[in-house]
């Protein structure tokens, strides 16, 4: 059985604009006129790290033309420590979090600390974080008292200036779509998920067809650990095996950004993140031959996401 190939049409356009580092690109971030690097900086990547150096990560990764910054209050510690390693340099970044909450509630007590967590007065993005169920996730989230009247606040207000969600279900992802004009939608665009688990294409179809912007996670993912696996521990931060071979990386990465998408979030760990800055910077779109790699390498694999 064949697998399918990424599509050409409708790929994103590479910018380097004035002040972008040489060879990291940027795509544009749905209709905003927004543009983001192409790699984004997730928030696990600062967690729980010394403030020293969570401050020269931070620098690297802007020195390096990372304009993209995405956190969560769920993510440990990070908000505490990204919001002074990111201050300097806020007015240069977009910057998006995310809510767990499903209410009004306690969607608007999440926002405000996250704001004075990250010392900002304002995020570029804030997204509905992992819907992952129709009835108990997507339901209350836009229902009334639900947590989707606390974001359409917040941008009426200025406090954000788009919005988005998360989604590691299929069917949640397309039932938001279907019930708000949301800006963006942050799901798992991975190479075994979406050839052999075929997980991911719906979403991004329709997304693509409504002019929403595709975030990419989960595109150095190989697949669930393998029952005591000796390397587990030199991974905190994933709880997924991650891809460590540099040419399947590059290959996994590469199959990712080649999709319609503006921008991927790489895994949390330095050496991770930094070869993911090294793929994109000499970014170029699969071949063919690089394809039939990936779909190959996918065979082999339990994807970490399979459509229902």
């Amino acid at each position: 059985m064949s697998l399918p190939q990424p599509p050409d049409r409708g790929r994103p356009q590479l910018h380097r604009p004035p002040g972008a580092a040489p060879g990291l690109p940027r795509r544009a971030y749905g209709r905003t006129g927004e543009q983001l690097s192409i790699i984004g900086v997730g928030g696990m990547l600062v967690a729980n790290l010394e403030p020293g150096h969570a401050r020269r990560l931070v620098a690297e990764a802007i020195e390096r033309g990372v304009n993209y910054f995405d956190v969560a209050p769920s993510y440990w510690n990070a908000e505490e420590v990204l919001g002074p390693a990111l201050e300097p340099y806020r007015n240069r970044v977009f910057l998006a979090c995310k809510t767990l909450e499903r209410t009004q509630e306690g969607a608007r007590a999440e926002l405000e600390r996250s704001l004075e967590r990250l010392r900002t007065d304002h995020f570029d993005l804030y997204q509905l974080h992992a819907l992952s169920d129709v009835v108990t996730d997507v339901d209350v989230a836009f229902g009334r008292g639900g947590a989707l009247e606390t974001l359409i606040e917040a941008k009426r207000s200025g406090r954000v200036r788009y919005l988005g969600f998360s989604a590691h279900s299929e069917a949640a992802a397309l039932a938001a779509l279907d019930r708000y004009a949301f800006d963006s939608v942050l799901f798992p665009v991975n190479f075994a998920a979406y050839t052999v688990g075929r997980f991911g294409s719906r979403i991004m179809a329709k997304a693509e067809a409504q002019g929403v912007a595709r975030l990419a996670l989960k595109a150095m993912a190989r697949q669930a650990w393998p029952a005591d696996d000796p390397r587990r521990p030199q991974f905190p931060k994933c709880w997924y095996e991650p891809i460590t071979d540099p040419r399947e990386a590059e290959l996994a990465l590469r199959f990712t950004l080649s999709q319609p998408v503006t921008a991927a979030l790489p895994p949390g760990e330095e050496m991770l993140f930094r070869r993911a800055l090294d793929v994109a910077a000499a970014f170029r779109p699969l071949t063919p031959v690089e394809q039939t790699e990936v779909n190959l390498l996918a065979r082999a694999l339990t994807p970490v996401f399979s459509a229902s």
